[in-house]
């Protein structure tokens, strides 16, 4: 498994630890995503070369959390957040960020893409990452159109 796509495996396993826990009284969400990323890059990742990657994804993400669930919301208006499953959720989340605040050099919008749907159908399957790539191509479509303008 590349690098790159066993970071994003990590950081998706994290945030559905996250959301699972941090709806619950008691977890604060900015402190224990950071944990949750250490410790299971320690776990899953023990000889992975671009851990900062991660960190960096998953801070990205926190930091970013409730602009991308509106840009969710907006992307699928028939689906409310809560009531899309957590995996296809957190995939969401992951592969937004990605497309709209990553490097262009770095991790082009097909690449972004295509990694979020990979990653739905790993952990979720065939109609996630259908679900995935009408979502996110959605919002790609959109950013050309405002690039252009």
């Amino acid at each position: 498994m590349a690098s790159r796509h066993l970071s994003r495996s990590i950081v998706l396993q994290s945030l559905y630890e996250w959301d699972f826990y941090g709806k619950k009284k008691g977890y604060p969400p900015e402190r224990v995503l950071k944990e949750i990323i250490e410790r299971n890059l320690e776990n899953f990742g023990p000889g992975l070369e671009e851990k900062d990657f991660s960190r960096q994804l998953a801070q990205g993400i926190e930091k970013h959390l409730p602009e991308i669930d509106k840009i969710i919301e907006k992307a699928a208006p028939e689906w409310p957040i809560n009531q899309i499953s957590m995996i296809d959720r957190n995939v969401l989340r992951l592969g937004l960020f990605e497309l709209l605040h990553a490097k262009k050099e770095e991790v082009p919008p097909k690449v972004a893409i295509n990694e979020a749907i990979e990653l739905a159908k790993t952990f979720a399957g065939q109609v996630s990452g259908k679900f995935i790539n009408g979502v996110l191509g959605t919002v790609y479509k959109q950013l050309e159109v405002k690039s252009n303008e």
